[in-house]
């Protein structure tokens, strides 16, 4: 039987969670200005403006309510994910989220809105994550793993634990 490495499950792992933590960079304007090279938002309120056009029936405030609950839950998985811990939930949640990004995408800005970018694609890519039952180079590899069980000496008894040391006629001995 061929011994399973996962380089394919290290690979989607990176590469979802860099996928995450790419626009969180971008939207805290650490990837460039809004309007200057490949940035989307470039700042904190372009982001929250473009988060209110996917969710127009909520107010602005409760847009950036939910653009920084998004943003804490993709650096949560930005992090999680390429370093292999809580790996199927963690999977689970990307696909969850980007499911629903998708959804708000395609009723607010068109079907082909979320195919353009490949939003259903990260949702399709963490449910297999989460479908597999060992994660190769994980987090979660190395706290499974047992630890040798050290040999321990065994114990003495205490004094009342100790037998009694009476003689048989019921005096004590000496």
């Amino acid at each position: 039987m061929k011994k399973e490495t996962g380089i394919a499950q290290l690979f989607l792992r990176f590469a979802l969670g860099i996928g995450f933590i790419l626009p969180v960079l971008d939207r805290l304007g650490l990837l460039g200005m809004p309007g200057t090279g490949k940035v989307n938002w470039g700042d904190w309120e372009h982001f929250v403006t473009y988060t209110h056009s996917l969710v127009p029936y909520v107010g602005r405030s409760m847009a950036n309510l939910l653009a920084g609950l998004a943003t804490v839950a993709e650096v949560a998985f930005g992090i999680c994910l390429p370093l292999g811990y809580q790996v199927k939930y963690t999977a689970l949640g990307a696909a969850i989220l980007t499911f629903i990004f998708g959804i708000c995408m395609a009723t607010t800005a068109g079907i082909a809105a979320p195919f353009n970018y490949p939003v259903f694609v990260f949702t399709g890519a963490a449910l297999l994550l989460a479908e597999r039952r060992t994660f190769g180079w994980s987090l979660d590899q190395a706290l499974k793993k047992k630890p040798k069980k050290l040999q321990t000496i065994p114990k003495q008894p205490t004094f009342e634990e100790a037998p009694d040391r009476r003689s048989p006629a019921g005096f004590p001995g000496r």
